[in-house]
């Protein structure tokens, strides 16, 4: 059996519910190393836009696929995962046997909150529609089970700090 210092971390979960973030701070507390698997994709593919303007979601999703076989690969990395990664059972399967996956949720409202003041972050197409809080909210109810599979870590309300210390708790490391 592995033992969860030989593991990864995995982070899954909606946009906006704070992967990064915390990822970065339990990668700072286990001295481990961060991975975000968008950021890699854009750095070898450029932006993620462009890719679905000039491949499609396929050829999107086989890129994810790539990205997620290589990270699986790695020891004591903390991973940051695309919000619809995991969804995809070849990945879910190679990051599950890598490590261990947690899935931050937080609520609609938490979400479309965070997006908003991530001015920095990336373009979000979803909060330029007529109703950015249902367009959320359906995308949630059509990922429940998806992301259900995993043991789950609530961040409405919560700062980052105490999420990555909760989940480094969890570990037992």
């Amino acid at each position: 059996m592995t033992r969860a210092s030989d593991q990864n971390v995995v982070l899954t979960g909606f946009m906006g519910t704070g992967k990064t973030t915390v990822g970065r701070l339990i990668a700072r507390e286990l001295g481990w190393a961060f991975v975000d698997t968008d950021d890699v994709i854009v750095a070898r593919h450029g932006p993620i836009d462009a890719i679905f303007a000039e491949q499609g979601e396929s050829g999107f999703r086989a890129i994810e696929r790539e990205v997620a076989a290589e990270v699986a690969r790695s020891r004591h990395h903390v991973i940051a995962t695309g919000g619809r990664m995991l969804l995809d059972r070849a990945n879910a399967d190679a990051l599950t046997v890598a490590g261990r996956v947690f899935c931050l949720v937080a609520s609609t409202d938490e979400i479309i909150r965070r997006l908003r003041a991530d001015v920095d972050g990336p373009v979000r197409p979803l909060l330029s529609g007529d109703d950015p809080a249902a367009a959320v909210a359906r995308l949630l109810d059509e990922r429940a089970a998806g992301y259900g599979q995993f043991e789950q870590v609530r961040t409405t309300g919560r700062p980052p700090r105490d999420i990555a210390a909760d989940i480094i708790e969890r570990l037992g490391v």
